[in-house]
């Protein structure tokens, strides 16, 4: 593919290379899972718990402060083309009991007695296993069998501290070059999905979307965002075979690009299929792509979905 950035005409306003999360981004991503929590029959309960939780994050970040520089802490970062929020760097600065303490006080007012068990083992943590837990999350490690059907909610809740931290920067960083092209540029963390632009503004532009801070990203189209090679790629999906109770739409949507070269995949989601299409979210939709890959073998997941990090 020609490169996206390189042949508009003089005086033709270009999409951004970066995009950075707006401030109702957990709203929108509640709205989303609550669209397909209603599509999507098998994994229904599933989505409706993640569209609460996403409020949760909302609520948390609109009313709970946390560890939030000045915009002069990100200028050297951002000067030489650094992540300003690194997050290796940053997470001993993070209040990680202070956030998953204010996600769950808006969590359970709106969860059912089953979640329960789960908020009150989340309130007995000891803070020392509770940084173990989030240096586990950050490093992309799965976490002990303990400990880990309580990694999501941990997850959702470092999402809110690095959404905090996006907000102060004063402008979105530049672009990653080299070896970190596939990875964020705000905090350095691999991508969970991308998303195929439709809007006429950036039609076909394809962004990569961080798990954590949701940061997007220009990234070429049929490179691989892990190999960054273009030889062996295929483009697979469970369309036209939507699985029982589950909206056809919604499956074809669903496409993993796969790397022949590699073996790995990462799910990307064309907005002139579904236009309302949300990575992190739309990646919890579907599912049973990540199954289906995963029974077959030949490919392993690349995507980053810290709300998923339990799977292992």
């Amino acid at each position: 593919m020609t490169h996206a950035y390189g042949n508009a005409p003089s005086g033709i306003m270009q999409p951004p290379e970066v995009r950075l999360p707006g401030d109702d981004h957990f709203a929108r991503r509640a709205r989303r899972l609550q669209a397909l929590a209603e599509r999507n029959a098998p994994l229904g309960e599933f989505l409706g718990f993640m569209a609460q939780l996403a409020t949760a994050q909302q609520v948390a970040l609109e009313r709970a402060t946390g560890w939030q520089p000045g915009p002069e802490a990100f200028h050297l970062a951002l000067e030489h083309g650094m992540p300003p929020l690194n997050a290796q760097a940053l997470q001993g600065d993070i209040d990680i009991q202070g956030e998953l303490t204010a996600l769950l006080g808006a969590l359970e007012l709106h969860v059912g007695e089953a979640q329960r068990p789960l908020i009150a083992a989340l309130r007995e943590l000891p803070d020392a296993t509770l940084k173990q837990l989030m240096a586990q999350l950050l490093a992309g490690e799965a976490g002990d069998e303990q400990h880990r059907g309580l990694m999501p909610l941990i997850a959702a809740a470092l999402q809110v501290a690095w959404q905090r931290l996006v907000q102060a920067l004063p402008h979105a960083p530049a672009r990653p070059s080299g070896e970190t092209r596939t990875l964020c540029p705000c905090c350095g963390s691999p991508p969970v999905a991308s998303v195929i632009e439709s809007e006429a503004s950036c039609s076909g532009v394809r962004y990569l979307q961080c798990g954590l801070c949701a940061t997007q990203w220009y990234f070429e189209r049929s490179l691989c965002s892990v190999c960054e090679q273009s030889g062996k790629l295929s483009y697979l999906s469970l369309a036209p075979q939507a699985s029982e109770g589950e909206d056809e739409a919604t499956a074809e949507a669903a496409q993993a690009e796969a790397c022949g070269d590699c073996g790995s995949y990462l799910k990307i989601f064309p907005r002139t299929l579904d236009a309302e299409a949300e990575p992190l979210a739309d990646d919890l939709a579907s599912l049973a792509l990540d199954l289906l890959l995963g029974e077959e073998g030949r490919y392993r997941r690349s995507g980053y979905n810290p709300l998923l990090i339990a799977e292992g």
